[in-house]
Protein backbone atom coordinates (compact mmCIF):
# COMPACT_ATOMS: atom_id res chain seq x y z
CA UNK A 1 0.00 0.00 0.00
CA UNK A 2 1.26 3.44 -0.88
CA UNK A 3 0.17 6.87 0.25
CA UNK A 4 1.25 10.36 -0.67
CA UNK A 5 0.34 12.62 2.22
CA UNK A 6 0.21 16.38 2.06
CA UNK A 7 -0.30 18.70 5.00
CA UNK A 8 -2.89 21.25 3.88
CA UNK A 9 -4.67 24.35 5.05
CA UNK A 10 -7.73 23.34 3.04
CA UNK A 11 -8.65 21.01 0.21
CA UNK A 12 -11.62 19.82 -1.78
CA UNK A 13 -12.45 17.35 -4.50
CA UNK A 14 -14.77 18.09 -7.41
CA UNK A 15 -16.57 15.57 -9.61
CA UNK A 16 -18.63 16.70 -12.59
CA UNK A 17 -18.47 20.32 -11.45
CA UNK A 18 -19.67 19.70 -7.89
CA UNK A 19 -17.72 19.44 -4.64
CA UNK A 20 -18.07 15.99 -3.07
CA UNK A 21 -15.64 16.39 -0.18
CA UNK A 22 -13.85 19.27 1.48
CA UNK A 23 -11.72 19.83 4.55
CA UNK A 24 -10.04 22.59 6.47
CA UNK A 25 -6.60 22.12 8.04
CA UNK A 26 -5.38 18.55 7.93
CA UNK A 27 -4.12 15.97 5.47
CA UNK A 28 -4.81 15.01 1.90
CA UNK A 29 -4.09 11.31 1.49
CA UNK A 30 -3.66 9.92 -2.02
CA UNK A 31 -4.00 6.16 -1.47
CA UNK A 32 -2.82 3.42 -3.81
CA UNK A 33 -3.60 -0.25 -3.23
CA UNK A 34 -1.21 -2.94 -4.47
CA UNK A 35 -2.12 -6.41 -5.73
CA UNK A 36 -1.00 -8.18 -2.55
CA UNK A 37 -2.45 -5.71 -0.03
CA UNK A 38 -4.97 -6.72 2.62
CA UNK A 39 -6.37 -5.73 6.00
CA UNK A 40 -2.93 -5.83 7.66
CA UNK A 41 -1.63 -3.11 5.31
CA UNK A 42 -4.78 -1.02 5.84
CA UNK A 43 -4.41 -1.20 9.63
CA UNK A 44 -0.71 -0.32 9.51
CA UNK A 45 -1.27 2.63 7.15
CA UNK A 46 -4.17 4.04 9.18
CA UNK A 47 -2.18 3.88 12.39
CA UNK A 48 0.88 5.46 10.75
CA UNK A 49 -1.05 8.35 9.21
CA UNK A 50 -3.22 9.09 12.28
CA UNK A 51 -0.15 9.40 14.51
CA UNK A 52 2.37 10.89 12.05
CA UNK A 53 3.83 13.98 13.70
CA UNK A 54 4.00 16.48 10.83
CA UNK A 55 2.10 19.43 12.32
CA UNK A 56 3.91 22.18 14.17
CA UNK A 57 3.84 22.53 17.94
CA UNK A 58 3.98 25.86 19.80
CA UNK A 59 7.72 26.06 19.14
CA UNK A 60 7.46 25.52 15.40
CA UNK A 61 8.72 21.92 15.39
CA UNK A 62 6.88 19.18 13.53
CA UNK A 63 5.78 17.31 16.64
CA UNK A 64 1.98 16.99 16.50
CA UNK A 65 -0.28 14.53 14.69
CA UNK A 66 -3.53 15.19 12.85
CA UNK A 67 -5.27 13.69 15.88
CA UNK A 68 -3.58 16.13 18.25
CA UNK A 69 -4.40 19.15 16.10
CA UNK A 70 -8.02 18.19 15.50
CA UNK A 71 -7.38 18.18 11.76
CA UNK A 72 -9.32 16.40 9.05
CA UNK A 73 -8.38 14.09 6.19
CA UNK A 74 -9.42 14.05 2.56
CA UNK A 75 -8.73 10.59 1.13
CA UNK A 76 -8.46 10.11 -2.63
CA UNK A 77 -7.99 6.74 -4.35
CA UNK A 78 -5.05 6.83 -6.73
CA UNK A 79 -3.96 3.64 -8.48
CA UNK A 80 -1.36 5.64 -10.43
CA UNK A 81 0.87 5.53 -7.33
CA UNK A 82 1.70 2.03 -8.56
CA UNK A 83 2.73 3.24 -12.00
CA UNK A 84 6.17 1.98 -13.00
CA UNK A 85 7.76 4.34 -15.51
CA UNK A 86 11.28 2.89 -15.47
CA UNK A 87 10.93 1.41 -18.96
CA UNK A 88 9.45 2.94 -22.05
CA UNK A 89 7.21 5.98 -22.15
CA UNK A 90 3.97 4.59 -20.82
CA UNK A 91 3.69 3.66 -17.13
CA UNK A 92 3.00 0.03 -16.28
CA UNK A 93 0.25 -0.40 -13.68
CA UNK A 94 0.41 -4.17 -13.24
CA UNK A 95 1.45 -3.84 -9.57
CA UNK A 96 -1.78 -1.98 -8.73
CA UNK A 97 -4.72 -3.97 -7.41
CA UNK A 98 -7.70 -4.21 -9.70
CA UNK A 99 -10.78 -2.22 -8.76
CA UNK A 100 -12.62 -5.29 -7.44
CA UNK A 101 -9.84 -5.90 -4.90
CA UNK A 102 -8.85 -2.28 -4.26
CA UNK A 103 -12.23 -0.65 -3.65
CA UNK A 104 -13.12 -2.55 -0.46
CA UNK A 105 -9.65 -1.86 0.99
CA UNK A 106 -9.97 1.83 0.11
CA UNK A 107 -13.32 2.02 1.92
CA UNK A 108 -11.90 0.13 4.92
CA UNK A 109 -9.05 2.64 5.08
CA UNK A 110 -11.49 5.58 5.07
CA UNK A 111 -13.71 3.97 7.73
CA UNK A 112 -10.77 2.95 9.92
CA UNK A 113 -9.18 6.39 9.84
CA UNK A 114 -12.52 7.95 10.79
CA UNK A 115 -12.98 5.38 13.57
CA UNK A 116 -9.54 6.35 14.98
CA UNK A 117 -10.87 9.89 15.47
CA UNK A 118 -9.80 11.66 12.28
CA UNK A 119 -12.82 13.21 10.53
CA UNK A 120 -12.65 11.98 6.94
CA UNK A 121 -14.03 13.20 3.63
CA UNK A 122 -13.31 11.27 0.45
CA UNK A 123 -13.50 11.30 -3.27
CA UNK A 124 -15.37 8.67 -5.25
CA UNK A 125 -13.46 5.48 -5.98
CA UNK A 126 -12.66 5.17 -9.68
CA UNK A 127 -14.10 8.56 -10.62
CA UNK A 128 -12.27 11.24 -12.54
CA UNK A 129 -11.68 13.94 -9.93
CA UNK A 130 -10.30 17.44 -9.68
CA UNK A 131 -8.45 17.82 -6.38
CA UNK A 132 -7.65 21.33 -5.23
CA UNK A 133 -5.49 21.89 -2.17
CA UNK A 134 -3.37 24.45 -0.40
CA UNK A 135 -0.24 22.55 0.64
CA UNK A 136 0.98 23.90 3.98
CA UNK A 137 4.75 24.09 4.28
CA UNK A 138 4.91 22.51 1.78
CA UNK A 139 4.92 19.16 3.54
CA UNK A 140 4.59 16.08 1.33
CA UNK A 141 5.53 12.53 2.30
CA UNK A 142 5.47 9.15 0.59
CA UNK A 143 4.61 6.23 2.89
CA UNK A 144 4.73 2.64 1.76
CA UNK A 145 3.97 -0.71 3.35
CA UNK A 146 4.72 -3.74 1.25
CA UNK A 147 2.43 -6.71 1.69
CA UNK A 148 4.00 -9.60 3.59
CA UNK A 149 2.40 -12.30 1.47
Amino acid sequence: MRAVIQRVRRAHVIIDGGAVGQIGPGLVVFLGVGKEDGQEEVDWMVEKIAHLRIFEDDEGRMDRSVLETGGEALVISQFTLYGDARKGRRPDFTAAAGSVEAEPLYHRFVQSLDARGVPVQSGVFGARMLVQLDNDGPVTLLIEREAKR
